[in-house]
């Protein structure tokens, strides 16, 4: 999205010079990687919608009961969300097309 963070980035690589030919930028439609993982796999059945204004991390760890005050807090859910994740079949299929589309282009021919 045009002014965010991440596209400054995306621009800034696309312009160093000469290796902006090897560079490959993809994009997924979640949140946060975190929104990857299937919601099933932390006994939910969608991810709630947090409101603007609110943290996404913050809000999803508050609606899971998991402590969220702090940037430790936030680091144990990412690794209790992560340790949910047993193969490729507990992560959407979105994001997974995005790593196969980046697999692609790191190993196609010269």
């Amino acid at each position: 999205m045009p002014g965010t963070k991440e596209w400054r980035v995306v621009e800034e690589a696309r312009r160093v010079q000469p290796h902006a030919a090897h560079v490959l930028v993809v994009g997924h439609p979640y949140v946060d990687v975190w929104q990857s993982v299937k919601p099933q796999r932390l006994g939910m059945d969608v991810w709630p919608v947090i409101p603007r204004g609110t943290s996404w991390k913050v809000g999803i760890t508050a609606h899971l009961g998991w402590p969220h005050s702090t940037q430790a807090d936030l680091a144990l859910a990412w690794r209790r969300i992560l340790s949910s994740v047993g193969s490729y079949a507990d992560l959407e299929p979105e994001l997974l097309g995005r790593v196969e589309e980046l697999i692609d282009f790191v190993t196609a021919p010269a």
